[in-house]
């Protein structure tokens, strides 16, 4: 991305005085609002954080035990609170740690800021001490990055920074800045804000002749079908969406990335999309005569086969990145635009309808569902517990409005097949990369980002032991997060898998865990560990009710599976409800 000029700006104040870079930093930090920072200190980045001895006052700073945690903590604050998560760190193993982290976001499009400190500049591309070229290194899993030598250049690369993480569709953003431009003094004459670069279009023109190609199609529908993803919560176009599906009587599905943005309970909330979704969205996909998909991209754990996804449709994207329309699937109507936008221009044009015969179609499959899958994950027969049970006595306890946190996994499927939400921003998971680690340090930044809810993070065995030194991090800051361990002695997922398409072949998926209550204990966190359906409830009650930080550790069955499944390689009406 090309970044020659910018136009349009604001400046905070005419102060003339010398201060070094990394003052500089803080001072820009300061005027774009930023009050926490995730990071963990190093030489090449100690002089920012000498600074920042004096400005603890203003910006509020969280050490972190790994860099990774650093990042994910970041990505949860942004998710939780809309606005740019900042990271810190240093050069080399400092800088490099954050790469996974950087990758999520970006595939997720969560805006962050990541500063990293790097070598001085004569040293550059001498294989000095913890010198990395993080700028080649981070290029594909970053919407831009940039090296500053020289801090007169900080102030308006910052501000650049600010204004492309979070423009437009929003990702990450890392600025390498070398250790003397650092220490280096200028002249500051205040900060000046971007809202324009050349040749960086962050939200594309609206075509008026599109948005009336779509309304019409809509009108002219017998079973049309929405599907949204996160770009409705990116866009904070909740309103403007449940109005255009309200209007139009229109049935929506969602993406993992895009549950909360509608209320679970919604009438026209028809369930989730995907490989472990529900059977309904799956299936009717391919019966649909118009499918309308809002703020997604068409991943394949959604669409399965392409050669077999909704050929029988005539579809409309809505999407603010026009790199997405026509990326998977071809769409007959491209709406390009800021969904905020597009949306009430499409519903002021259609009629107001209701498609009773086509709605029903959802609740007999829902039905169907609820026989065949659900009824046994929420009634077992097995003296072990079922996550979903877990999972729905946490509904009850919490009335969906906590903010739900989890890793990647069975877990993070059962949570998002059941979990209930009343408000949007609830649902925090990694959707596009699948980082297992991800949950933990999610869900402290969850809590810094909103601090006045409940926030519980959902857990495998396997991805807990990948962070769990971020219960260091809770210690030290008190974080007040619930974290529930849901422990099935394996890596269930690949476990599922092997079971289902490798005859059982159980390669290395057995995996041992510590007592967790233990290593709790041993972060002054207090925990359970239970096994015993009996003691779920006021187990889950006591944790959620826990004046502080808590863990809980519920052992469920070993080999209990998530169904439906679309299998790889089927297509979604190929769905598997057993």
């Amino acid at each position: 991305m090309q970044t020659e000029s910018i136009q349009d700006q604001k400046t905070t104040d005419q102060e003339s005085i010398d201060i070094t870079g990394s003052e500089a930093v803080l001072k820009a930090l300061i005027a774009e609002n930023v009050d926490i920072i995730f990071g963990y200190p190093g030489g090449a980045i100690m002089p920012i954080y000498d600074a920042l001895y004096d400005y603890n006052d203003k910006l509020e700073h969280i050490l972190v035990r790994h860099e990774q945690g650093g990042i994910h903590a970041g990505q949860g604050y942004a998710r939780s609170s809309g606005k740019v998560g900042v990271v810190f760190a240093t050069s080399g193993p400092g800088a490099t740690n954050l790469v996974t982290g950087l990758a999520d976001a970006m595939i997720d499009s969560t805006p962050l800021v990541c500063i990293t400190g790097q070598v001085f500049a004569h040293l550059l591309g001498t294989d000095a001490f913890q010198e990395t070229d993080v700028i080649n290194i981070t290029t594909p899993v970053t919407k831009w990055n940039h090296q500053i030598t020289d801090a007169n250049e900080i102030p308006s690369v910052l501000a650049k920074a600010f204004y492309i993480a979070k423009s437009g569709r929003p990702g990450p953003v890392l600025i390498d800045i070398s250790k003397n431009a650092q220490i280096q003094k200028f002249n500051y004459t205040g900060y000046t804000y971007c809202n324009h670069i050349r040749s960086y279009r962050p939200k594309p023109n609206i075509r008026k002749e599109y948005i009336e190609a779509a309304a019409e199609m809509i009108n002219k529908a017998e079973r049309p079908f929405v599907i949204f993803g996160q770009g409705v919560i990116l866009g904070e176009a909740e309103a403007e969406f449940k109005a255009f599906i309200e209007k139009g009587g229109l049935p929506a599905a969602w993406t993992i990335l895009g549950l909360s943005a509608l209320e679970t309970d919604h009438p026209l909330n028809v369930g989730m999309l995907g490989m472990h979704g529900n059977y309904g969205p799956n299936v009717l996909t391919n019966e649909c005569d118009v499918l309308i998909a809002v703020g997604m991209r068409f991943d394949d754990r959604v669409t399965g086969r392409l050669d077999r996804y909704a050929k029988q449709a005539k579809v409309i994207h809505l999407d603010i990145d026009p790199s997405e329309i026509d990326k998977n699937i071809k769409a007959d109507i491209p709406v390009w635009g800021d969904c905020k936008e597009t949306l009430p221009m499409i519903t002021e044009l259609i009629d107001l309808k209701q498609h009773d015969s086509w709605t029903n179609k959802f609740k007999d499959c829902n039905e169907k569902e609820i026989e065949a899958v659900i009824y046994d994950e929420m009634h077992p027969t097995s003296e072990h517990m079922t996550m979903g049970e877990v999972i729905d006595q946490l509904n009850e306890i919490t009335k969906g409005n906590a903010i739900i946190v989890t890793d990647v996994g069975q877990h993070q499927m059962v949570a998002c097949r059941y979990a209930k939400f009343n408000q949007s921003k609830s649902n925090i998971t990694s959707g596009g990369l699948g980082t297992m680690g991800f949950a933990l340090p999610a869900a402290i930044g969850a809590k810094y980002g909103a601090p006045e809810r409940t926030v519980v993070a959902i857990i495998g065995d396997g991805g807990i032991q990948m962070t769990i030194q971020e219960l260091g991090t809770i210690m030290q800051n008190n974080v007040n997060v619930k974290i529930l361990i849901l422990n099935n002695r394996f890596l269930g997922m690949v476990r599922q898998w092997q079971q289902l398409f490798n005859d059982k072949r159980y390669s290395f998926v057995n995996i041992e865990s510590p007592d967790y209550v233990a290593v709790a204990k041993g972060y002054r966190i207090e925990g359970n560990s239970i096994s015993k359906r009996e003691d779920l409830k006021q187990s889950l009650t006591k944790m959620i009710e826990h004046n502080g930080a808590y863990l809980l550790e519920v052992f469920v069955g070993k080999e209990n599976n998530v169904f439906p499944m679309v299998p790889q390689g089927c297509g979604v009406s190929e769905i598997r409800l057993k």
